[in-house]
C-alpha cells in the first residue's frame, strides 16, 4: 500500500467516497508533518483494547485518550493507551492525566517535533509516548 500524507484518510485507506471524483485537489504536506500518526497505522479505527481488569480511572483514562478531538492524536495517544494502559504505575497516569490537559495542537507538535513542550510536560510520560510512536513507525 502506498503511503500518502495528504489530508484524505479515505484515500490513505484505499477506499474512494462517492462524492469526490478526483483526490488530486488535496493538498499534500511536507515532511513530517500532517498525517504523520496514521502512515503506519491506517487499519486502526479505535481501540483495540477492552476495558476488562482497569480500575475505574485507567478505564477513563483509555476513554481520553481515544476521544481527544484530532484523528491523529486519537491514533498517538489511543494507541499508546491500548498497549500500556494496564502497565502503568499510579504516578504515570497521574502524570498522563496530566498531559492530557495539555490542547491538541501543542500535543501534536510536540510530537511530531514541531515545537517542544515546556519542561514540565516534555519528560516522563511524553518521552515513553514519544518513544511508542517511534517504535510504531519502524514497523
Amino acid at each position: 500500500m502506498e503511503t500518502c500524507r495528504c489530508f484524505c484518510i479515505s484515500r490513505m485507506q484505499g477506499q474512494r467516497n462517492a462524492d469526490i471524483g478526483s483526490h488530486d485537489g488535496y493538498i499534500s504536506l511536507p515532511g513530517t508533518s500532517g498525517l504523520f500518526a496514521l502512515e503506519k497505522a491506517t487499519d486502526m479505527t479505535g481501540t483495540t483494547r477492552s476495558s476488562d481488569g482497569l480500575d475505574d480511572r485507567r478505564k477513563r483514562l483509555l476513554f481520553r485518550c481515544w476521544h481527544r478531538g484530532t484523528r491523529e492524536m486519537d491514533l498517538i495517544l489511543g494507541g499508546f493507551a491500548d498497549a500500556r494502559i494496564g502497565d502503568l504505575s499510579d504516578a504515570d497516569v497521574a502524570e498522563l492525566e496530566n498531559l492530557l490537559e495539555l490542547p491538541d495542537p501543542d500535543l501534536y507538535a510536540a510530537f511530531s517535533g514541531g515545537k517542544p513542550l515546556d519542561g514540565e510536560h516534555a519528560n516522563g510520560i511524553f518521552v515513553r509516548i514519544k518513544l511508542f510512536v517511534d517504535e510504531v513507525q519502524r514497523r
